[in-house]
């Protein structure tokens, strides 16, 4: 494509876009329609030149043109109440129910190499030896020991909010690394499942297995299934990486971006939830089974949240990705 050409050919239309959004709200019916019609041009002769010629001034000012043109044609609105409701009863349940291909499968091997390393650490006494001294081992699985101290050192609501921070941060890790191949997300989740395993094989190999899962157990079914659908999503934006699918690269790097950023919020909100459980039900007086039953109550509300809100809305199409006015406008591909 000859650039010049290309230039003197629609620099006209350019020029009367750029007029009409001068003239804002003061533009007739038939003036609107024309700017309407000029944006959808603009949009193409972006897509050709990014395409063709990427010359980067000519590329900046259409980039521009067609930026503002598209707010002056679907308006500006304020996110409101109604929002944020349908975000928590369609959108995040949507974007958690359709991703569930990637974080079943990555809760279930995780759990499975969680309890393998576990078992491997409990019944291998050189293992043992090589993560503590024998008298720190001690003082960390018997009665009142660290692990069972860990829930009570510090005040329930500060201990809930260190909690949240640190599993939020986690989460959005997860979420955020996912981009760069996986690697980084694979190896946040080790680590998790490694903290894991060296608790159920230390208090296994104290006789005091019972005692661990009936402080982890209450919180940590959320808390776990959290990390998990972070980590899945995060492993599907990787490989959204290596295999876009039909789509551009970019454009679905945007739409599983996009998603994953809701997702995020959605999931410190669960985190929360789990944050209120371990600072303030892992440590109280309650029998281990009425604190393990609040654990399963809460797990079980959110799969049936994800599954009967999520799966309704993503039957109707709800992706969980931003409504399609409010995206930015995809350029038509140039052959």
């Amino acid at each position: 494509m000859d650039l010049d050409v290309f230039v003197t050919a629609h620099r006209t239309e350019w020029d009367r876009l750029e007029h009409l959004l001068r003239r804002g709200r003061r533009l007739t019916g038939a003036e609107a329609d024309e700017l309407v019609v000029l944006y959808q041009r603009t949009a193409t002769h972006l897509s050709l030149v990014q395409s063709s010629t990427p010359d980067p001034v000519l590329t900046a000012r259409l980039t521009q043109l067609v930026a503002r043109a598209r707010s002056t044609v679907t308006g500006s609105r304020k996110a409101s109440w109604r929002d944020a409701t349908r975000f928590l009863t369609a959108g995040f349940p949507a974007a958690v129910y359709r991703s569930r291909h990637w974080w079943v499968p990555t809760a279930i091997l995780s759990t499975a190499l969680a309890a393998l390393m576990g078992w491997w650490i409990g019944t291998h006494p050189e293992v043992q030896a090589a993560i503590a001294a024998p008298e720190e081992l001690r003082a960390m699985t018997r009665p009142g020991g660290e692990y069972e101290a860990y829930y009570s050192s510090h005040p329930a609501a500060s201990f809930a909010a260190q909690v949240w921070t640190n599993n939020a941060q986690a989460a959005a890790l997860c979420l955020i690394l996912g981009a760069f191949l996986c690697i980084p997300v694979l190896w946040i989740l080790f680590l998790n499942m490694l903290n894991l395993a060296v608790g159920i094989g230390l208090m296994s190999s104290a006789g005091r297995l019972d005692v661990f899962l009936g402080l982890v157990l209450p919180h940590g079914l959320l808390e776990l299934t959290a990390v998990f659908v972070a980590a899945g999503t995060g492993l599907r934006l990787g490989w959204t990486v290596i295999d876009p699918g039909p789509l551009s690269r970019r454009t679905a790097l945007a739409q599983q971006g996009r998603a994953a950023l809701g997702m995020a919020i959605g999931l410190a909100l669960v985190l929360f939830v789990s944050g209120l459980i371990e600072g303030f039900v892992t440590p109280s007086g309650l029998p281990t089974w009425a604190r393990i039953t609040i654990g399963i109550a809460a797990e079980l509300a959110f799969l049936a949240y994800v599954y009967i809100l999520g799966g309704r809305a993503a039957r109707v199409g709800d992706t969980g990705d931003l409504a399609a006015v409010e995206r930015s406008a995809e350029l038509p591909s140039a052959a």
